[in-house]
């Protein structure tokens, strides 16, 4: 596996045991529907929460919630539709973007709340 596909997934791992600590239930994490994919699905507060994991070796170029535009956005929100109907889901849907960057041998994580509106 090569070191970016290596460091994606530890900071995925990372993520999902922020979430875990701050009391999410995890759903699903790599959800698929087609060739979209949902990072982590979970459930806190009776909101279904999409969380788009990005980690990044530096932020020196782009932060990694950046890296999220538009068609990116489009894709999360179509996907969670489908998984919404799939598990009939009754409740609100909030997305998030958690950026999980490396220091050393910890992550910084900063979590953005509903990160897609507008």
């Amino acid at each position: 596996m090569s070191k970016h596909n290596e460091l994606g997934k530890a900071g995925e791992r990372e993520a999902l045991a922020y979430l875990k600590k701050k009391g999410y239930v995890i759903r699903h994490t790599n959800w698929r529907y087609g060739y979209l994919e949902l990072d982590i699905v979970a459930e806190k507060d009776g909101l279904l929460i999409v969380a788009e994991i990005k980690t990044r070796s530096t932020l020196a170029f782009q932060h990694p919630e950046e890296a999220v535009g538009r068609k990116k956005m489009r894709n999360i929100v179509k996907a969670a539709h489908e998984y919404v109907l799939k598990f009939d889901w009754q409740g609100e849907t909030r997305f998030d973007i958690l950026s999980v960057v490396p220091r050393g041998k910890i992550f910084e994580i900063e979590q953005i709340e509903d990160a897609f509106s507008t």
